[in-house]
């Protein structure tokens, strides 16, 4: 196996995000982690993270670390690129000189990495991408992906907008949504302003506004708040994860509005992604949330069944999808069509 320099163990502080689980993961700040299984014939994994801007991100970072950690006869060297591109394409670089077995990348966006992936490809290190993807013209820049449909997820909150909608008597023009959009360029944001932007388009929704709040509670809360400055009929809030989704809660119960599914009588309905975060579940069980489309952020077993498949000198899939659910504390739709597919809607 390839070697790097000896690792030293780093103790960090480190906040528990799980509920029930113990499951703890490094804070936004802490850039680097260096676990070393001390096996002459450990498997090196270097992991560059784009950052901790969620509690989905957060929930992927510990996942990844568990699969990877103490006892797991893996050397894991974990950088957080602290949402910053430039970090992440330095950490590779690092990786490269130090001669690990894989990288894993989770990257920020999906464009700028042709030249530090052909580095790593002529260094004959294989690249897992975890979560998004990248924009390259060669796809033989990464062995494989593991990650979301996030199209998908887009189409299926649409459709549940829809069925909801219709089963309430709301015509499609009487409807108005502002878009609370991720990280613009990342994958999560491109394909569930895709899924969104086709059905307004599609169904006649009015589709006031695409505002990006970052994935970010701070940001959604700010833009919530000027949203709402700027149109006085905002019903329908579809906010692209659920952090930006409790700020969003937070500016229109400040503003004097209410949160819930009754739009006909001048309530706001908030939509969201994810559902990992404690109290976006909690405002899903009360209805202030009335539906979460699931991505599950636990990749770690799954990269680390990649790598092994790689081991073993066996291709995987070059996409590899993460089956999700979509819940509703909203009763009147049991399940929804999608591309002709059937998805159940479960109850939170």
């Amino acid at each position: 196996m390839k070697k790097f320099l000896k690792l030293i163990p780093l103790l960090l502080l480190i906040p528990t995000v799980l509920a029930g689980c113990g499951s703890s993961i490094p804070s936004e700040n802490s850039e680097e982690i260096m676990q070393d299984s001390k096996a002459d014939d450990a498997i090196t994994v270097g992991f560059s993270q784009l950052g901790a801007e969620s509690d989905w991100r957060s929930a992927n970072t510990d996942s990844m670390l568990k699969a990877f950690g103490e006892g797991s006869g893996y050397n894991l060297i974990y950088k957080n690129g602290q949402q910053k591109q430039a970090n992440q394409i330095t950490a590779i670089r690092m990786f490269i000189q130090q001669e690990v077995d894989y990288i894993v990348l989770a990257p920020s966006t999906e464009d700028g990495w042709e030249t530090v992936l052909s580095e790593a490809r002529e260094a004959d290190i294989p690249v897992i991408l975890v979560d998004r993807r990248v924009n390259t013209a060669d796809k033989n820049l990464y062995s494989c992906w593991v990650g979301s449909d996030f199209e998908l997820e887009g189409k299926k909150m649409a459709a549940w907008i829809k069925a909801y909608t219709e089963g309430v008597g709301i015509a499609p023009e009487d409807i108005h949504i502002v878009n609370i959009q991720g990280n613009i360029g990342s994958t999560a944001q491109i394909g569930r302003t895709r899924g969104l932007a086709n059905a307004a388009r599609d169904n006649g929704w009015d589709l006031m506004a695409e505002v990006s709040g970052d994935f970010t509670e701070n940001r959604g809360r700010e833009v919530m708040a000027a949203l709402l400055k700027r149109f006085d009929n905002i019903n329908v809030v579809y906010c692209e994860n659920d952090n930006m989704a409790i700020g969003a809660i937070d500016a229109i119960e400040s503003a004097g509005r209410k949160v819930g599914s009754d739009i006909g009588n001048g309530e706001i309905m908030v939509v969201s992604f994810d559902g990992v975060n404690e109290t976006a579940l909690e405002y899903a069980s009360q209805g202030k949330i009335s539906c979460i489309a699931e991505c599950n952020p636990l990749h770690g077993p799954r990269v680390r069944g990649l790598i092994e498949m790689l081991q073993r000198g066996e291709i995987p899939e070059k996409f590899n999808y993460v089956d999700e659910k979509l819940f509703s504390s909203v009763p009147g739709v049991d399940a929804i069509v999608v591309d002709g597919k059937t998805y159940k809607v479960e109850r939170k």
